[in-house]
């Protein structure tokens, strides 16, 4: 029989997150499971070569992390009530982040919104989501915004 002992909740802190905080709570309340609530902040790799000095781009990495892992702690104490839970904020390209997460955490299962995006800002922006699912060796949930 499937068991579900961890979770990943992969947020984006958006006001989505919320919903799919809702469907991570719950399921980890019917199931006993932990919840892992992640937060991928972007790398800033890509900007090197700009002319930008590299302790500015650390420099700036480091107070977003300083800030989502804040942010976190207050989305996860207002968000996860009733469960077992911990946050973790790491840095780098979301997809690779989360699948790494979830391998390293033994988890079960990966819960995580999409943004529902379509035309030319998937083709500009992609999907983490849809990489998540076609690369992920264990299931993922899948929660698409309200309108």
């Amino acid at each position: 029989m499937v068991a579900i002992k961890k979770i990943i909740c992969a947020l984006d802190l958006a006001e989505t997150s919320k919903e799919v905080a809702e469907y991570a709570t719950m399921l980890a309340k019917l199931s006993n499971a932990e919840v892992v609530a992640l937060y991928v902040a972007p790398t800033m790799t890509q900007y090197t070569g700009f002319h930008v000095p590299p302790n500015s781009i650390d420099t700036f990495v480091a107070e977003i992390v300083d800030g989502a892992k804040k942010s976190m702690d207050e989305f996860v104490k207002e968000n996860f009530q009733g469960v077992n839970v911990k946050s973790d904020v790491v840095i780098g390209y979301a997809a690779e982040e989360i699948l790494a997460n979830a391998e390293r955490e033994n988890a079960d299962l990966i819960i995580m919104g999409t943004h529902g995006r379509t035309g030319i800002d998937r083709m500009l922006f992609g999907s983490v989501a849809e990489k998540v699912v076609k690369n992920s060796v264990i299931p993922v949930l899948t929660i698409r915004p309200k309108a």
